[in-house]
């Protein structure tokens, strides 16, 4: 019944980008160490929203590729301070800054879909 809503069909998309963000900054934290390992991030919620957005997938089983993005929006995270000797790009501060950076899309697509709920239940006469 919520699906056909634009709004609440952004937040999920956003919840969900936040959530594989957060997999993929764990997954650099724990190859902090890793010789070679180069440090990894996802495209910007707002580019896959709207790729998604013009050149949507229909998702005809449970087992396809969903709404969530997947492996072609994961990339190589700049080498913005360069790799240590050992080759690796992982920096741990600019983990805490993407792991900072997702809590706050994820507490944002929380209240945008409360704040839609909120309406939701103004426009039929009932208090949030």
């Amino acid at each position: 019944m919520l699906d056909g809503l634009e709004t609440i069909r952004m937040a999920r998309a956003m919840t969900a980008h936040a959530a594989e963000r957060t997999k993929v900054i764990a997954g650099n934290v724990a190859n902090a160490d890793t010789p070679g390992f180069r440090a990894r991030d996802l495209q910007p919620f707002s580019e896959t929203y709207r790729r998604a957005a013009g050149d949507a997938l229909r998702v005809t089983r449970a087992g396809h590729l969903g709404e969530a993005g997947g492996a072609a929006s994961v990339r190589i995270a700049e080498d913005q301070g360069g790799r240590a000797p050992n080759g690796n790009s992982v920096s741990l501060e600019d983990e805490m800054v993407r792991t900072a950076e997702a809590k706050r899309q994820h507490d944002l697509s929380l209240a945008v879909y409360r704040s839609s709920l909120n309406m939701l239940r103004s426009a039929i006469g009932r208090k949030g």
